[in-house]
């Protein structure tokens, strides 16, 4: 593994830390094979249950594509597998948190928007930067910024190249909370930590699958594939005790937005 791309295991919690903070954590090719092969090494680990995603530093979460590299981008091993910044092909199959330091710009913002949930710190800033240089999006920016905030505000984005910060974010979607400046990756590990020790977590992978790959379909399909995918884990042993430790009274506390 390249020593640009960071792993911790905390618990059932992975961090992936992009670390090119001298480089705002632009991604160059081996950038972008260290992030593809990590991701991969996640998606089959069975201890690991939750990735969050972040820059090194607190400047930038990732500032986009190396564009002074920006070859090496298209002749890494998983360009086609996974796409040229390494992750917009690939789904783990499990959550995905990114906890957003400072910059999140272009193929950043599409890094961004390929995880589940997005937390930002309030210095956090979002936009499609490289428009000024005649660079368009090939690393899901055209399809996952729609779905993440509409097709409006999707195309705001990506067609201005307007650069906003963190509450414009929030107002559009894109960010799920925001925290204040330094906080961004220990309140993704606090929701991380929670998703993880959550029981019959076959269940809630079930519920993430059902949602990303229904939500195109009409309504009539989408409850089949919810049936197809969610019920088998009804069964689970983990879900069982649950309910027993419900019915014994058990009220364990829900996490909470700090807005």
């Amino acid at each position: 593994m390249t020593d640009k791309v960071l792993i911790e295991d905390r618990g059932a919690v992975r961090i992936l830390t992009i670390n090119r903070p001298d480089q705002r954590n632009c991604v160059d090719g081996e950038t972008a094979l260290g992030l593809g092969r990590a991701i991969q090494a996640f998606g089959a680990d069975a201890v690991a249950r939750v990735l969050v995603i972040t820059g090194a530093g607190e400047l930038s979460f990732c500032a986009g594509a190396d564009l002074k590299n920006p070859s090496s981008l298209l002749e890494h091993e998983l360009v086609d597998v996974a796409g040229p910044m390494g992750f917009a092909r690939l789904d783990p199959g499990k959550p995905t948190i990114a906890a957003i330091n400072g910059y999140c710009f272009a193929g950043g913002g599409e890094l961004a928007a390929w995880c589940d949930l997005r937390i930002g710190a309030d210095n956090a800033e979002f936009g499609c930067l490289s428009r000024r240089w005649g660079v368009p999006y090939t690393d899901g920016g055209t399809q996952r910024f729609a779905r993440v905030m509409g097709t409006g505000n999707a195309l705001y984005l990506l067609l201005t190249g307007v650069r906003i910060g963190a509450e414009r974010a929030f107002q559009l979607g894109l960010l799920q909370e925001v925290v204040p400046r330094g906080q961004a990756l220990a309140r993704a590990l606090e929701l991380a930590s929670a998703m993880a020790d959550y029981p019959n977590f076959a269940g809630l992978c079930a519920d993430r699958r059902a949602l990303l790959s229904g939500w195109h379909r009409d309504l009539d399909a989408g409850l089949l594939l919810e049936a197809d995918v969610v019920r088998p884990t009804l069964l689970h042993e983990e879900l069982l005790a649950g309910l027993a430790r419900f019915a014994g009274g058990a009220r364990d506390p829900s996490p909470r937005p700090p807005r």
